[in-house]
């Protein structure tokens, strides 16, 4: 094993101006690492709490960059938000009267897009900018915009804008989606809570985030209820009131660090995870020869194995919950790098969510990407250290995993896009022992 001497990197003038990751690869990473609060969960309940006057108190958040971007587009708007205490966020919505999602937010972020519903249905109009996001493929909003005609409102699309209005309030309806579409559903369901008579969402998406989103919605007040596992029914109320959550740890983030350990071959446990809602993500880790073992909140990642080829080839498939998330196949396609023999990668949900696996050839990988939703990953191949550019969140974190792996040094460029999703991840990496470091725009930033 690699020593764990303090770990330090000295950087050239011209590297102080850029934003990178610089990794050592090859150390076994060890140690508890503490899991944060879900994205995708607290993102949408920013959102809902503009369904309400009153003040919405928010635990467990992530302090991540979507956040602080949602939290600055409420702000905008003249919503109410203050930050008391790290992970700690505070609402109050009031009468909103600058009914405008600019460009700048939707170009950042595509959740912002979560706000169409909640001001459609409480002010009655909104103009929303189409959204932007990782560039993974096509994410229409088209099942967003539809869902609102269908509970009654009147929307145009110019110029890059919608201009949705509702005159009077929205009107309970059937709600019938070509496929299952998480922000979609969530759009959809928060709309709904204000609206005139009962609504039907199917096929809705039966994701945890969903789930906790029920929850806080129900604390306001609201009656909200899946009722069969693709279906949630809401009876709408004239108002809501505040509510305090806390938020549900991410599977994702839980799903990376596990990978971290595993394909590092270390010994990892992750608390504060959600271990119920990682059942398929396990299920790849165990078919793989990888000891993942949950109790409670706890998993236990042991990947010694790699030491002696024990990690076997598996085939994946990515599928809305209960299946494979989208977000974890990219950190997964990392581990089957190592595994013995041939795996299949099949990306059924976005349709450019593969082409960053052409760095992974770069650090020594062997693969073969097939098309647009399919590549086959030949194991094991050791990973050299090399320079690569992230182009979204989730590749970008699976860049740090192949680094981490990978003998030799890297420089990963791009961190801010995985800031965007993960918690102070350098720091969490280099407290199991990882040899990384950060540069940020003019400062040098290292861990030990």
């Amino acid at each position: 094993m690699a020593d764990a001497r303090p770990f330090h990197w000295e950087f050239t003038p011209e590297e102080v101006t850029r934003e990178v990751f610089k990794i050592e690869g090859g150390v076994p990473l060890h140690g508890e690492v503490p899991i944060s609060g879900s994205k995708n969960a607290a993102l949408k309940m920013f959102a809902a709490a503009i369904l309400t006057g009153e003040r919405c108190r928010f635990t467990n958040v992530p302090e991540i960059e979507d956040v602080r971007v949602m939290a600055e587009t409420l702000r905008d708007i003249g919503v109410v938000v203050d930050h008391p205490a790290p992970n700690v966020y505070e609402i109050a919505s009031g009468d909103v009267e600058w009914l405008f999602v600019p460009l700048e937010a939707a170009a950042k972020m595509r959740a912002s897009f979560m706000l169409l519903g909640p001001l459609l249905s409480r002010f009655g109009r909104v103009i929303i900018s189409n959204p932007g996001g990782d560039r993974i493929g096509r994410r229409p909003v088209d099942l967003h915009v539809e869902a609102m005609r269908t509970l009654g409102a009147t929307i145009e699309y110019r110029n890059g804008y919608y201009f949705a209005t509702a005159p009077g309030r929205l009107r309970g309806t059937e709600i019938r989606f070509p496929f299952v579409s998480v922000m979609g559903t969530e759009n959809a369901m928060l709309a709904a809570t204000l609206a005139d008579g009962h609504t039907v969402i199917r096929p809705a998406a039966q994701e945890p985030e969903v789930d906790d989103l029920i929850v806080f919605l129900t604390k306001m007040g609201a009656e909200v209820q899946r009722t069969y596992p693709d279906t949630i029914e809401v009876v709408g109320k004239r108002r809501l009131r505040g509510a305090e959550h806390h938020v549900i740890p991410d599977r994702i983030e839980a799903g990376t660090f596990a990978v971290a350990g595993a394909v590092t071959g270390g010994q990892i446990t992750l608390t504060g995870a959600p271990c119920d809602h990682m059942t398929a993500f396990l299920d790849v880790l165990g078919r793989a020869g990888v000891l993942a073992t949950c109790a409670g909140d706890r998993i236990a990642i042991d990947g010694r194995g790699v030491a002696d080829g024990a990690f076997r080839a598996v085939d994946i498939e990515t599928a809305p919950y209960p299946g494979l998330p989208t977000d974890i196949q990219s950190p997964t396609s990392v581990l089957l790098t190592q595994a013995q023999g041939t795996s299949t990668v099949h990306e059924a949900i976005f349709e450019d969510r593969l082409e960053w696996l052409t760095d992974l050839n770069r650090m020594g990988a062997s693969i073969d990407l097939l098309d647009k939703h399919h590549a086959t990953i030949k194991g094991r191949t050791p990973l050299h250290g090399a320079e690569a550019e992230i182009g979204d969140l989730r590749a970008g974190a699976s860049l740090i995993l192949a680094a981490l792996a990978a003998d030799g040094e890297s420089t990963i460029h791009g961190a801010h896009h995985v800031e965007r999703g993960y918690e102070n991840i350098e720091r969490k990496f280099a407290d199991l022992g990882a040899r990384i470091a950060r540069l940020e725009e003019g400062t040098v930033s290292s861990s030990s």
